[in-house]
């Protein structure tokens, strides 16, 4: 039996009078994320095309294909790596079943996919699985479908969490994330933050010691080892190459980090395919790019005798930390993101500033991108605010 025919047979369980008719939106999501919906919307009603937000969201998630397929393979490495210095036999716990049959060989590439894979899937079900029973729990009061927002946020929560984060700590920072960020504000499409970012920023206010610091970013209990993220704020660019680390290493994603972040090739490939359907917003992505760029250079030209940071290139700022993943992913968001053209350049300018401010400037805090997004989100409609006016303004004054 075909995975067709086992939906075409649930579906009169599903349906108006069924016996899980307020289960409906869910089943309808399954449905339509693996078939094209016979329901589409055809003819001139779209200026554009006649793509719908399930359809919107599904090429979101295929969008982070490669870094899903990076965040195993590099995840198990990096593990793998760490057991081989500290002269480990075998995973600890229940993963050190599966990986009997596989090995524990750097150069395994099987074996780095199946170890990174045993990482990162508890963390992807327990946030499908908690933050899921919240959807339908405000889907079922509110009267109305789980749409395939959740599936887009649940994969970025996935993504930007540490390899070896506690799962109860995965499950309060969705649980954070879709109540408080989303849903109180009254679900998809509402939300003025990013849902899968205020999850995280949670966590990282309430339990930093799960989400940062250099025990976090390698699967192995009780190995320490600093992200070149972290070197570079510690001290600058010497620290990083003192740590073998070169700027190639970098951009293809071979170093520790959250399970998704690390690949900035990875990332720009799910960026190549999002512009190409159109689904983000180049207008976003090349402001954030530009603020970066720019304010990196303010930095290089002032230079710093005491903060190495001041004479970090653009382009490390690039394939450092989550700058790529959050560009890509998070800045364009089109729900907490600006939404006039003009106000789109201004919002991603002011996230790649941010970020850029908070690496360099802030001590305390290495990566910057997460807070530059959230501080960026609370202005985007104030942006769009100005934006309009001044439009209006012009008109009059051309009419006047």
């Amino acid at each position: 039996m075909s995975p067709r025919d086992i939906l075409d047979n649930m579906e009169p369980h599903f349906t108006k009078g069924g016996r899980f008719e307020k289960y409906y939106g869910l089943y309808e999501m399954v449905d339509t994320f693996i078939y094209t919906p016979a329901d589409v919307t055809r003819g001139t009603t779209h200026v554009r095309d006649g793509n719908d937000l399930k359809r919107t969201m599904t090429f979101v998630v295929i969008a982070t294909f490669f870094c899903i397929l990076m965040a195993w393979y590099n995840t198990g490495y990096q593990a793998n790596l760490a057991m081989e210095a500290m002269g480990l036999e075998k995973a600890q716990g229940w993963r050190s079943i599966p990986m009997m049959i596989f090995g524990y060989s750097t150069m395994n590439p099987l074996s780095n996919m199946v170890h990174g894979a045993l990482y990162f899937l508890p963390i992807y079900i327990v946030t499908l699985a908690v933050g899921g029973v919240w959807e339908v729990l405000f889907a079922t009061v509110r009267g109305h479908e789980v749409n395939e927002g959740f599936l887009v946020s649940s994969m970025l929560y996935t993504l930007i969490m540490p390899p070896d984060m506690p799962l109860w700590q995965v499950a309060l920072g969705i649980s954070f994330g879709i109540v408080i960020g989303k849903e109180v504000f009254g679900g998809t499409g509402k939300n003025f933050l990013n849902p899968a970012l205020t999850g995280r920023a949670f966590l990282y206010f309430a339990y930093p010691a799960s989400i940062s610091g250099d025990s976090v970013w390698v699967a192995v209990d009780g190995f320490t080892a600093a992200t070149p993220l972290g070197l570079a704020a510690t001290g600058g660019l010497e620290a990083v190459y003192s740590a073998n680390y070169s700027w190639m290493q970098t951009f293809f994603g071979f170093m520790p980090g959250c399970l998704g972040e690390t690949s900035t090739l990875a990332i720009l490939m799910g960026a190549a395919f999002l512009l190409y359907t159109k689904v983000a917003s180049y207008r976003v992505m090349g402001g954030v790019f530009a603020g970066m760029v720019v304010t990196s250079l303010m930095f290089n030209i002032i230079g710093s005798d005491t903060n190495g940071m001041f004479a970090l290139p653009w382009y490390w700022h690039l394939t450092l930390g989550g700058f790529a993943f959050g560009m890509v992913y998070m800045a364009t968001d089109p729900v907490s993101a600006a939404m006039t053209d003009t106000g789109r350049w201004v919002f991603g300018g002011l996230v790649g500033v941010m970020t850029v401010l908070i690496r360099v400037v802030n001590p305390a805090f290495p990566e910057g991108i997460m807070l530059a997004i959230l501080f960026s989100n609370m202005f985007a409609p104030m942006i769009d605010y100005f934006v309009v006016q001044a439009n209006i303004r012009r008109r009059m004054k051309r009419h006047a």
